[in-house]
């Protein structure tokens, strides 16, 4: 019996900088509370430019995750927000009701010529939390634990596994977590979530049934229950999942919403600027696409 549910290839986009989009897909919208997930970069941004800046855009109806592997960003929001992301740390951006933000990349990184890398996800809010209050978490990567051993480390963002448990927020039940594997070392999924999946960010695994997975590909896992991945060379993953939303979603540019009514609000609250402004950076904006 396969334990793949789906294998999903990447789409590549170019948004100022090289993506790679794994979800939402044809064949799969979400996994747990996740209904977006970019792998941005490596990427290297020329100094003296704006390239690679992200103007500010606005969201409703989820909660933004960014993690880096390498590099930095500058966070910007309507709450007055400013802060620095760097590798493992963690940027929770709760939009509720409607938040504006920016993510610019800031003048050491172009300097130094650093590679940005990472991975940028939304979270659906659930329906009582899809209007609630914005807000932004900021966690840094030694708040989060860690498990080492067997040739497996596991930076624990979201969620619990192995008898961890991080004091990241979460708005419904959620994992999230970083994953190195040297070759030859083995990895079971917890068996603690409805849906789960595994992003392969650099190397090449395969699960007990032999299917094979490549470096920029996401396994959904069909029934999860004692999944073991094993990695055929050194591997960087990520695993994510949760329970499964509490009903349809609908996506359409920055928003997210249960209610197709709810998005045209927000278009055309866009449009006619009656979203917040972002304190320092309220010059320019990203306009609704048509």
């Amino acid at each position: 019996m396969p334990s793949l549910q789906h294998l999903l290839h990447p789409k590549a986009k170019d948004i100022g900088f090289p993506v790679r989009r794994l979800l939402p897909a044809v064949v799969r919208q979400s996994v747990g509370p996740f209904v977006f997930l970019d792998h941005m970069g490596p990427a290297h941004f020329p100094p003296d430019t704006t390239e690679g800046d992200v103007r500010p855009h606005p969201h409703i109806g989820l909660a933004t995750l960014t993690y880096l592997f390498s590099g930095a960003i500058m966070h910007r929001d309507s709450l007055g927000t400013v802060q620095e992301i760097t590798p493992g740390a963690v940027n929770l951006m709760a939009a509720g009701k409607g938040i504006t933000h920016s993510e610019r990349m800031p003048a050491h990184v172009r300097q130094d010529d650093a590679a940005v890398e990472g991975i940028q996800m939304w979270l659906a809010l659930p329906k009582p939390l899809e209007e609630m209050e914005p807000e932004f978490l900021h966690y840094p990567s030694t708040a989060m634990p860690e498990f080492n051993g067997d040739g497996i480390h596991l930076h624990l963002v979201m969620g619990s596994a192995l008898g961890l448990t991080s004091p990241v927020k979460t708005y419904a039940p959620t994992l999230f977590a970083a994953l190195t594997m040297k070759a030859g070392s083995q990895f079971q999924l917890p068996a603690d979530y409805s849906e789960l999946a595994f992003y392969v960010v650099r190397g090449e695994v395969y699960t007990d049934q032999d299917e094979k997975v490549e470096a920029f590909n996401l396994g959904i896992a069909a029934d999860h229950d004692g999944l073991c991945l094993i990695a055929e060379q050194d591997s960087t993953l990520i695993v994510l999942g949760g329970e499964p939303l509490d009903g349809r979603r609908f996506l359409n540019w920055n928003f997210v919403s249960s209610r197709k009514e709810r998005i045209e609000q927000a278009r055309e609250d866009w449009i006619n600027q009656r979203f917040p402004t972002i304190p320092g950076d309220d010059q320019e904006y990203i306009p609704l696409p048509r």
